[in-house]
């Protein structure tokens, strides 16, 4: 039993420690400019991609989620929600997973909210899950695939690209979002 706890504290050390060389606390205009390539990038994956952003009432880019652990594995990322084309706020992605996570790597995520309810529903939320909210499709085909029409009748569309680094896995399920104040 000691050997199996000192085995889930090292390996949540471990996976602290990966973590924790990404920069944590990114300011406005880094968070800013990042969100602007991100969005040139996700554009550039299909280009059907501006009309979905242009009739979503909100977009949530996270330029940059990274993924770590060493059997405890943990994610985090920043990123801001532009209604109308502006960063409006700033909110921060976290996640924790316990199995077989071994590595580090990075993604993208766009997340349209394509009616004002879903929206609401967001900003109105402390600590919003995505995994709980049954309206959310996840496009992980890179970002660029395509969809059908049943897809795009989802209130909540969830964009994963840019997968890079030693981790296949590239989930929103679970993630929990909550607002930096910045």
């Amino acid at each position: 039993m000691k050997l199996r706890n000192l085995y889930a504290a090292s390996s949540f050390a471990i996976a602290a420690l990966l973590l924790s060389s990404v920069s944590l606390a990114a300011t406005k205009a880094e968070i800013d400019q990042r969100v602007h390539v991100t969005m040139h990038q996700f554009y550039q994956l299909n280009p059907k991609h501006k009309d979905l952003v242009a009739r979503a009432k909100g977009v949530l880019v996270f330029p940059r989620i990274t993924k770590g652990g060493i059997g405890v594995g943990g994610q985090y990322g920043e990123g801001a929600l532009r209604v109308d084309g502006k960063n409006v706020a700033y909110y921060s992605v976290t996640s924790g997973s316990v199995g077989l996570t071994l590595g580090l790597a990075t993604h993208k995520e766009v997340i349209l909210f394509m009616n004002q309810e879903a929206l609401d529903k967001f900003t109105n939320s402390h600590g919003w899950s995505i995994g709980a909210d049954t309206g959310v499709a996840v496009l992980t085909d890179g970002g660029g695939g395509s969809y059908d029409t049943q897809t795009l009748q989802k209130p909540i569309l969830a964009f994963v690209f840019g997968e890079n680094g030693l981790i296949g896995d590239a989930s929103v399920e679970g993630s929990k979002i909550d607002r930096l104040e910045r």
